[in-house]
């Protein structure tokens, strides 16, 4: 069975750069039914949420890593911690009784998080940006906070938001919905931080690995992220 990811490229490449089903099934690798199943139907069949990986072992020394990688930062090249030595420090230190490669597969992530990344300024029509906001309000009678997920088109400055209980997956594609109708269409591309809701995890090679549900509506509304 096929994954939502391939669905995505597949229904892009199709619907946005205009690919025959043949051409699609040549560059992708497979047969033109293949691809035409997957232009009527946005995700696989039998498809299902799954739980992000969880590292329950590295849970309680998370601030602990952390604090290393900022002092490495401010310390030589040569000075700065190895996965190694990390690893034997989490030993020593904490009492960490996991496994090498969890450490390592851990530190791969957030060192590739934490690269200084330039984010060019240029705005082109077509494209948008989304995020999630938090304000004070009063609903009957209650001052309380809610989390507002805001989507603006940056070159004509027309700004979408929609106010939620809570910052959760199901909010963050409802409003995407919601922020599609508001513009009468669906923009080429849209810009995220590394959001958990459209992020799942970021692999050694900086390769970002979709969360399931934002994945289907990627695939479903055929949008590129940024």
């Amino acid at each position: 069975m096929y994954g939502v990811e391939l669905y995505g490229l597949v229904r892009r490449a199709v619907m946005l750069e205009g690919l025959s089903h043949r051409a699609a099934a040549l560059r992708f690798g497979i047969d033109r039914g293949t691809v035409a199943k997957m232009i009527a139907s946005p995700t696989p069949p039998g498809y299902r949420r799954k739980m992000p990986v969880r590292r329950p072992k590295l849970a309680d020394h998370e601030g602990f890593i952390e604090q290393i990688l900022d002092d490495d930062e401010r310390a030589p090249a040569k000075q700065r911690h190895t996965a190694r030595r990390i690893f034997e420090r989490l030993r020593e230190e904490r009492g960490f009784d996991g496994g090498y490669s969890t450490v390592r597969d851990y530190l791969r992530s957030r060192r590739q998080v934490r690269k200084e990344v330039f984010v060019p300024l240029a705005h082109p029509p077509g494209h948008a940006q989304a995020d999630f906001g938090e304000a004070t309000v009063v609903l009957g009678g209650i001052e309380q906070k809610v989390r507002f997920f805001v989507m603006d088109l940056p070159q004509s400055d027309t700004v979408f938001v929609k106010a939620y209980h809570a910052e959760t997956a199901e909010a963050f594609c409802d409003g995407h919905v919601e922020a599609f109708a508001f513009f009468g269409g669906v923009p080429l591309s849209i810009l995220y931080d590394n959001t958990r809701l459209a992020v799942a995890q970021i692999l050694g090679d900086g390769t970002r690995k979709r969360s399931h549900l934002f994945a289907a509506l990627q695939c479903h509304c055929v949008f590129e992220d940024r």
